[in-house]
């Protein structure tokens, strides 16, 4: 399968789902809509986190209206704003005669029937916070990963990787259901960069090395992951972000670290403590 794909630039839909993308659960979509566009959809047999990348819109669900979301100029400036939409629900999303928009729409296939009311995830209720330390720290959003906000499958974040700084670091996969050492689950990078010459490189890796590639992420870069270990380094002078959703049978997150490079996981807390003794 192909796990890197560039979307084009311009292009107003975007759409890769399963199985023709390789994935049993996790499909994608980017829409940019100009003033006065308007898209309208159904979401089928899937849940869909619908994530306000830039821009400002309307957004319909079923006989919900959730008014004029968005406030960022891209997705370095600020938290997001984002809508639950549930299966089998029509959709529409709106621009105003002023507003465009970026839209990112994260999605899972279910098969339940259980049915959750269609929700609006506002910025302030987006949990932040850092992961790692010294050249391996990264900052993050916390969308939707707990009941706090609730999924039959999805989990959806976004994540800020620094000049020169490595991002999901050590590696990590999750490939196989072996609770409680890890949890299956498919995952999916949307990344993007605050410079339009920025880049950034990703490893992409499984135990028996029959998956071992390395790739040039650039802005609008697409990572399927639907198995092996993988990691992201951000070029010095540019920030590398990617939106991050997940799913598989159970909601639950449990990473499985390439045990080669589990020492670092055990260095980090001392290196904390001495990062946050210095003095200045």
């Amino acid at each position: 399968m192909q796990y890197f794909l560039q979307l084009p630039k311009q292009e107003r839909i975007f759409r890769t789902d399963p199985p023709d993308n390789g994935m049993s659960y996790l499909g994608f979509e980017r829409i940019l809509l100009s003033p006065s566009q308007e898209y309208f959809s159904n979401s089928s047999d899937y849940e869909i986190f619908l994530v306000v990348l830039s821009g400002k819109c309307d957004v319909s669900v079923r006989d919900r209206e959730f008014k004029n979301i968005g406030t960022r100029k891209n997705v370095f400036q600020g938290k997001p704003f984002s809508v639950y939409i549930p299966p089998r629900s029509v959709f529409t999303l709106q621009t105003s005669q002023q507003d465009s928009a970026e839209i990112a729409l994260a999605k899972a296939k279910v098969d339940e029937e259980t049915f959750i009311e269609p929700y609006l995830i506002k910025p302030e209720e987006v949990a932040s916070g850092k992961w790692g330390v010294s050249n391996y720290s990264r900052t993050y959003h916390q969308i939707a990963v707990d009941q706090n906000h609730p999924a039959m499958r999805l989990m959806i974040g976004e994540t800020f990787t620094p000049s020169g700084n490595w991002s999901t670091y050590p590696p990590h996969r999750h490939e196989n259901d072996n609770l409680p050492d890890e949890s299956y689950l498919e995952e999916i990078y949307f990344y993007k960069t605050d410079h339009p010459k920025g880049f950034g490189l990703a490893r992409h890796y499984t135990d028996s090395r029959d998956l071992d590639a390395s790739y040039v992420v650039q802005d609008n870069t697409l990572h399927l992951i639907p198995k092996g270990y993988h990691t992201v380094v951000a070029a010095p002078g540019f920030t590398v972000y990617y939106l991050w959703f997940l799913a598989g049978p159970k909601r639950i997150q449990v990473p499985y670290v390439d045990p080669d490079l589990r020492f670092v996981d055990l260095a980090t807390k001392m290196i904390k403590n001495i990062e946050n003794n210095l003095s200045i």
